[in-house]
């Protein structure tokens, strides 16, 4: 049943717990005020962890919006935490696992990939909308295959960009401004993948005071 609480799995073993802690409140703050993110030490439960809410509507939120998103290079699968005690009991060590029905398995699996199409058509349907080649819908800018993203919050990295960026095709790396904070360059193959990504990710919350505002840069 929906709570406040949703816990996430097939998360990157290989980063470390405080940074991949920092990642997922970043990432996960623009649904709602956070309490806390418990990941845990140990092997059992590396690759997991649990977000706790102030309510269970930003948490159905985003679960819904998050699924299957590409997380340090893996798809996240998310449910709702079957009570508080579980991630307790995972992380002391007296957690029993519980057998898991294949049918619901199956139709998370669908549901998915549904959410991966439905995000892709919007970013498609958004970068379609240009009112002529080469130049943006937003803008007027020439097209540029180089992103200029602004309003980034201080605590911005490149993992954390490159997570939300490397979901679109095309995607080659992220690069900060040194000595200069909210601000950053994405670079993709083409003008074309720069532009669905532009559309895709233009006015995305990473936090709730922070929405990205992504342009093109400046040949």
């Amino acid at each position: 049943p929906p709570n406040q609480t949703i816990y996430i799995n097939n998360l990157n073993e290989k980063v470390k717990r405080e940074e991949l802690k920092k990642a997922l409140t970043a990432m996960f703050s623009q649904f709602g005020p956070i309490m806390d993110v418990v990941a845990g030490r140990s092997l059992k439960v590396r690759g997991q962890a649990w977000i706790v809410f102030g309510d269970s509507n930003a948490a159905s939120s985003a679960m819904r919006q998050m699924q299957g998103f590409p997380f340090y290079d893996k798809p996240m699968r998310i449910q709702f935490a079957k009570s508080k005690s579980d991630a307790v009991a995972k992380l002391d060590g007296t957690f029993v696992k519980r057998e898991r029905p294949e049918k619901p398995q199956k139709t998370k699996k669908a549901a998915k990939k549904a959410e991966a199409r439905e995000a892709a058509d919007r970013a498609r349907g958004n970068a379609g909308r240009s009112p002529r080649p080469g130049v943006s819908s937003l803008t007027g800018e020439p097209a540029n295959k180089i992103l200029f993203v602004q309003n980034l919050p201080d605590q911005t990295n490149d993992m954390m960009l490159s997570m939300l960026f490397q979901q679109f095709p095309g995607f080659r790396e992220v690069r900060l401004v040194p000595g200069k904070s909210g601000i950053a360059f994405v670079e993709f193959d083409t003008e074309a993948q720069a532009t669905i990504a532009m559309n895709g990710l233009q006015n995305f919350k990473i936090t709730p005071t922070n929405h990205m505002h992504v342009s093109y840069a400046k040949k």
